[in-house]
């Protein structure tokens, strides 16, 4: 087997047992919600109406956006909460409807025969409506479970472990092999529990108390499996609590370890969704295992979702850059040269949020429109002043944020650009559409590799209409008060330059190797700290 199988096999357990467990209990909720709701439904048109129309708008809404607006919701928590919710809500509409329509559409005769020999309501209901209506309930399960195990996979976003880990990643890093894993994986889990709950309709409709027996038999057993990853995590937790009661401070077994500043702290890095932000938060987490701490990473967030999240310690540090800060969440358009704007933001975050800049790694990601140098050359555009004359006839590319950014609209402002189209992608595959002049401009990153590599140019900013983007470390206010973290973050301060941000953008995105891979050339210049 290849190293790169190893490695996303490595990863499987993990990411398919935060799936299953998503999936199950999502579906289990939707299960016990929709199908008394459905009984109601099923006895009054009213009620039909108002509760498949409320479900039916649930629906309506994009997966993606339920499990973001999830976050804001429950105040900024992440992770499986807000995941569960979203699935939840999103496991409901099949299955009243179908409880709703496997009711009503058994046959009166049924219901005669049942009051003539003096059932009550409820054991009719019991006894005679529901076991006629069960293959037609299991029908929608099976339905809201595909659903599920495909929505699933998008709630890395939101900081839930899933099989989408492998696609978001992969697609940031063109790693085939990982969106494969989790393609695979997502549609081999989709297609078992599917059959499982095939056998438990068929076998209903047969009356085959045997089959039935069986395939429940395995339902639960899938039930259980996506449940025993959350009760090892929490007996460990437990065992680790007591340990460290008992003895009154975390005890190692390596006298050197337990010396470290950071011994036995648990410490949670997080990450946006593309190649830099994986490189940085894999180099954090090798920079601190080094001094003893524990560290967990949350990957692949938005940054309103990932900021929250610092601000209510789902999150203790991450990397973000001056002019994201000022304009996202400061909501600021004015830009101020670049220390005036450091010092605003730091003491701002402090004041406003209790966040702490440990201060700037020292290098800058900015934005910056770039075009193919054939095209720069061609046209005689070297600056965006020059580019606004040409505008008008050229097609814009930016990432799923930049159009909305007040650093779009403050460079449009300024040099009154009027492109033909503007394209929302994929940074992944941004760059190679600029590269096959699929379109004519994009939004790049100062520090990526495949500037050169793809014969991008950027353009010259003579107004200064974009920001500056220094790289600060983060951190949340439960992790200003972690002994030794601040101090020891601090060791990093300026010590990552410009050419060596690029260059280990450029391994994972042009060499193919992996962000922990690219992370270690930038420990090189800091072995005398980390050892």
């Amino acid at each position: 087997m290849s190293p790169e199988f190893q490695e996303q096999f490595a990863l499987l357990p993990a990411y398919l047992a935060g799936h299953l467990l998503l999936t199950i209990l999502a579906l289990t909720i939707g299960i016990l919600v929709s199908v008394p709701l459905g009984i109601l439904a099923s006895r009054s048109p009213r009620i039909s109406r108002i509760v498949l129309g409320a479900a039916g708008m649930i629906q309506t809404i994009p997966s993606i956006a339920l499990l973001a607006l999830m976050v804001p919701l429950l105040g900024g928590t992440i992770g499986f909460l807000p995941a569960l919710i979203a699935l939840s809500l999103y496991s409901i509409l099949p299955i009243i409807r179908n409880t709703v329509v496997g009711l009503q559409s058994i046959d009166p005769r049924y219901h005669e025969a049942a009051l003539a020999v003096g059932m009550t309501h409820r054991q009719k209901l019991r006894l005679v409506e529901l076991p006629l209506a069960f293959p037609v309930v299991i029908a929608g399960i099976r339905t809201s479970a595909v659903w599920v195990v495909g929505t699933a996979t998008l709630s890395t976003p939101v900081g839930a472990q899933s099989l989408g880990n492998y696609i978001f990643a992969g697609l940031q890093t063109r790693n085939v092999t990982a969106v494969l894993f989790g393609c695979v994986f997502a549609a081999g889990l989709a297609i078992i529990l599917d059959q499982i709950l095939g056998s438990i309709e068929r076998s209903a409709k047969k009356r085959d108390k045997r089959g039935l027996t069986i395939a429940s038999t395995l339902f639960v057993a899938v039930f259980a499996l996506g449940l025993l990853p959350a009760i090892t995590d929490s007996l460990q937790s437990e065992e680790l609590a007591g340990a460290s009661n008992s003895a009154g401070v975390v005890q190692s077994s390596n006298d050197k370890v337990s010396a470290l500043p950071l011994a036995g702290k648990k410490i949670t890095v997080g990450s946006k969704g593309f190649t830099e932000q994986y490189i940085l938060s894999s180099f954090l987490k090798r920079y601190l295992e080094s001094k003893g701490a524990d560290v967990s990473v949350i990957q692949n967030m938005g940054t309103t979702i990932l900021f929250d999240a610092l601000r209510n310690d789902s999150v203790h540090i991450y990397v973000e850059y001056t002019g994201t800060i000022w304009s996202s969440i400061m909501k600021r358009g004015d830009f101020p040269a670049r220390r005036p704007m450091q010092i605003e933001i730091e003491n701002r975050l402090l004041r406003d949020f209790n966040v702490l800049s440990a201060g700037g790694l020292g290098f800058e990601n900015a934005y910056a429109l770039a075009i193919p140098r054939t095209q720069s050359q061609s046209l005689g555009i070297y600056s965006i002043d020059d580019l606004a004359k040409h505008a008008p006839k050229l097609i814009f590319a930016g990432d799923p944020e930049f159009f909305s950014r007040a650093e779009w609209r403050a460079v449009r402002d300024a040099y009154q650009l009027k492109p033909s189209a503007l394209k929302t992608m994929d940074s992944t595959f941004m760059y190679g559409a600029a590269r096959d002049q699929q379109v004519d401009v994009i939004s790049a990153y100062t520090t990526d590799g495949r500037l050169d590599a793809y014969g991008l140019v950027i353009l010259q900013d003579p107004r200064q209409a974009f920001p500056p983007y220094d790289a600060l470390i983060l951190l949340s206010p439960a992790a200003q008060n972690i002994p030794n973290l601040t101090v020891t973050l601090r060791a990093l301060i300026n010590r990552i330059d410009q050419s060596a941000m690029r260059n280990a953008n450029r391994l994972v995105d042009l060499e193919g190797d992996s962000p922990d891979a690219a992370a270690q050339t930038l420990e090189r210049p800091l072995i005398d700290i980390i050892q």
